[in-house]
C-alpha cells in the first residue's frame, strides 16, 4: 500500500475570505432561525442539556454553542489498521482513498450486471487489498444478497477485517448494527486500544433538507461513545433537496453538517469527526442525479474551504459515474470528479473505485482502473520532485543539441519514477494494438482483475481472533431473527 497521501498542490479556493464568512453566517442563521429536526428523543434530551433551544423535534442552535462544540473536534488523527504498516493520517494535508460502497448490483469478472453475493464482496475486499493507492477496504462495497438483511452487517464487517489488513468502515444501518461493529472491532483491536485509537469509520447520512433521523443518530452515538470517527454527511441532490443554486445549496449543506458535527461533541467531547457530504446535481429534464458536473466541482472547492475554516477533516466522493457501462461517459465523469477532489484538498476521498450507474452497480473493470487513476492522482498531488534536478541538468550538458536521453545514466536511474506509466491504458501504435487483438479498456481491466485475484495472498489474521469473531457472529445470528422486515430494536 502507498502511504497516506500528503497533498502538496496549491488548493483551488474560489471563495474570498469574505465569501467564506458569508456562508458561515448564513449557515449559522439557518441553525438559529430555521432550526434542524432531530427525530430522536435521546438526541433531543442531549441538546436540552447542552443548552439548545428545543421546540418539539426542531432544534435551534445558537452560533456560539455550535462554534464552541466544533472547536473540540481534532483537526487530524491517525487511523490504526490491524497491520500497523498500513496506518494512515487524516486531516490537514493528509488524505486517503477509499473504494465505493452500497452498490445493489455489480458488473462482475465477465462484465455481467447481476445481484452480488458475499463471495463477490470478498472479491472486492481482495482487490482493495491488492490496489496500492486504496487505503481502505471500506465495508459493503456491494450488497451480499445471499445473506439475510438483518444479519448482513456481521458478515460484511468480518469480510472487511479478514481479506485486508488496511483500515475499513463499519455499518451504520441501525444503532444495534453499529454496536455490533464496535463489539467486533473490540475483538480485533481490544476495547482499551479503541479508547485512544481510531480504527474504523462510520457514515451517518442526513436527510436533506435539515433533518437527522433516529437511525443515523443512534449509530452516531454508538461510534462516538467508543471514540471512533463518523462522517457527518448531508445527502445533496442539488435542485431537489437544496436550492437550485450553488452558493445557497452549500449554505444549507454546511448548516446540516455543522449540526451533526456539533452533536458528535455533545455525545463525547474530543471524539474525532469528519465533515461529510454526498454531492450530486439533479437533471431538470428527468430528475435523475448527475455526476461530474461543474457545479459539483465548485461545491467541492467551497466545502473544502469551509472545512478548513472550521479546522476539521472533510470527506468527499470521487470517481463517480452515471453511465450504465464502463464507457467514455463514465471515464469523463470520474476524471472530472477525481481532479476536483484533489484540487479541493479533500481528506477522506470515498467512492474512489468502482462507482457507476449513479451508484447502482460496482464495476470490476472500473474498480481496477479507478484504483490506478487514484495512483495517478496521488502522484500528481505529491507535487514536483526536485531531488534529481542537478543530475537532470547535468544530463542536458552531456547530451547537448540533437541527441536523445534514452541511454543516459540519469534516464536509466529515474525512468521508473520519472513519468507515471499506466498499466491499464494502451499507448502503443495502432498497428501493435491491432496485432495484439485490439483489446479495449474493459477487457484489459478484467484481465488485470483476474491477475490480481490469482496473486492475492490473504493477510494473516490471528486464528484465535478470527475464531472469536466467528463465535460472535454465530451468537448474534442466533439472537437476530433472519427476517427482512426487522424491528430496529434488534
Amino acid at each position: 500500500m502507498m502511504p497516506g497521501l500528503t497533498n502538496k498542490l496549491p488548493l483551488c479556493q474560489p471563495m474570498s475570505e469574505e465569501d467564506v464568512e458569508r456562508i458561515d453566517a448564513a449557515s449559522k442563521a439557518i441553525l438559529e432561525d430555521v432550526g434542524v429536526v432531530f427525530r430522536d428523543d435521546i438526541a433531543l434530551d442531549d441538546w436540552r442539556r447542552a443548552g439548545a433551544d428545543v421546540r418539539g423535534e426542531r432544534v435551534h442552535l445558537d452560533r456560539g454553542l455550535v462554534q464552541a462544540l466544533i472547536a473540540t473536534i481534532p483537526s487530524d488523527f491517525t487511523y490504526h489498521a490491524r497491520n500497523p504498516a498500513n496506518n494512515v493520517r487524516l486531516g490537514g494535508r493528509s488524505s486517503i482513498f477509499v473504494p465505493m460502497t452500497g452498490a445493489p448490483y455489480l458488473r462482475d469478472l465477465d462484465n455481467v450486471r447481476r445481484n452480488p453475493t458475499l463471495d463477490d464482496l470478498a472479491m472486492f475486499h481482495k482487490l482493495s487489498h491488492m490496489s496500492p493507492a486504496l487505503h481502505s477496504s471500506a465495508h459493503h462495497i456491494v450488497e451480499p444478497y445471499d445473506q439475510p438483511i438483518s444479519q448482513r452487517h456481521l458478515r460484511i464487517t468480518h469480510s472487511s477485517m479478514k481479506y485486508s489488513d488496511k483500515t475499513f468502515m463499519g455499518m451504520t444501518t441501525s444503532p444495534k448494527n453499529a454496536e455490533d461493529v464496535m463489539d467486533m472491532c473490540a475483538i480485533l483491536f481490544g476495547a482499551d486500544f479503541m479508547e485512544d485509537h481510531p480504527v474504523v469509520t462510520g457514515n451517518c447520512n442526513g436527510n436533506s433538507p435539515l433533518v437527522w433521523d433516529e437511525t443515523m443518530l443512534g449509530a452516531m452515538r454508538a461510534f462516538c461513545r467508543k471514540n471512533q470517527p463518523v462522517l457527518c454527511s448531508p445527502f445533496v441532490l442539488g435542485g431537489a433537496n437544496t436550492p437550485a443554486s450553488v452558493a445557497p445549496a452549500v449554505a444549507q449543506l454546511n448548516a446540516e453538517a455543522l449540526a451533526a458535527l456539533a452533536y458528535t461533541q455533545v455525545i463525547r467531547k474530543g471524539c474525532p469527526a469528519i465533515y461529510g457530504h454526498y454531492l450530486s446535481t439533479v437533471s431538470m429534464k428527468s430528475g435523475a442525479p448527475m455526476a461530474g458536473t461543474p457545479e459539483i466541482s465548485l461545491m467541492n472547492f467551497m466545502i473544502g474551504q469551509m472545512a478548513r475554516f472550521y479546522g476539521v477533516p472533510w470527506r468527499t466522493s470521487s470517481t463517480l459515474g452515471g453511465a450504465k457501462t464502463f464507457d467514455a461517459q463514465a471515464g469523463y465523469e470520474s476524471a472530472a470528479t477525481l481532479s476536483a477532489t484533489i484540487h479541493a484538498g479533500a481528506n477522506y476521498i470515498w467512492h474512489s473505485a468502482g462507482w457507476n450507474e449513479a451508484g447502482m452497480h460496482c464495476s470490476v473493470a472500473k474498480f481496477v482502473v479507478d484504483a490506478e487513476q487514484c495512483a495517478m492522482a496521488y502522484r500528481m498531488a505529491e507535487g514536483v520532485r526536485w531531488d534529481d534536478f542537478d543530475a537532470g541538468l547535468a544530463a542536458v550538458r552531456d547530451i547537448g543539441p540533437g541527441g536523445h536521453y534514452l541511454g543516459h545514466e540519469h534516464t536509466q536511474e529515474n525512468f521508473q519514477r520519472a513519468f507515471f506509466m499506466p498499466e491499464l491504458f494502451d499507448n502503443n501504435s495502432i498497428e501493435q494494438w491491432q496485432a495484439e487483438g485490439g483489446v479495449e479498456i474493459t477487457e484489459r481491466a478484467l484481465k488485470h482483475a483476474h491477475k490480481l485475484l490469482s496473486e492475492y495472498e490473504e493477510p494473516t489474521l490471528d486464528p484465535a481472533v478470527d475464531e472469536a469473531l466467528r463465535d460472535y457472529i454465530e451468537r448474534r445470528e442466533r439472537e437476530i431473527p433472519p427476517a427482512d422486515a426487522l424491528n430496529q430494536e434488534y
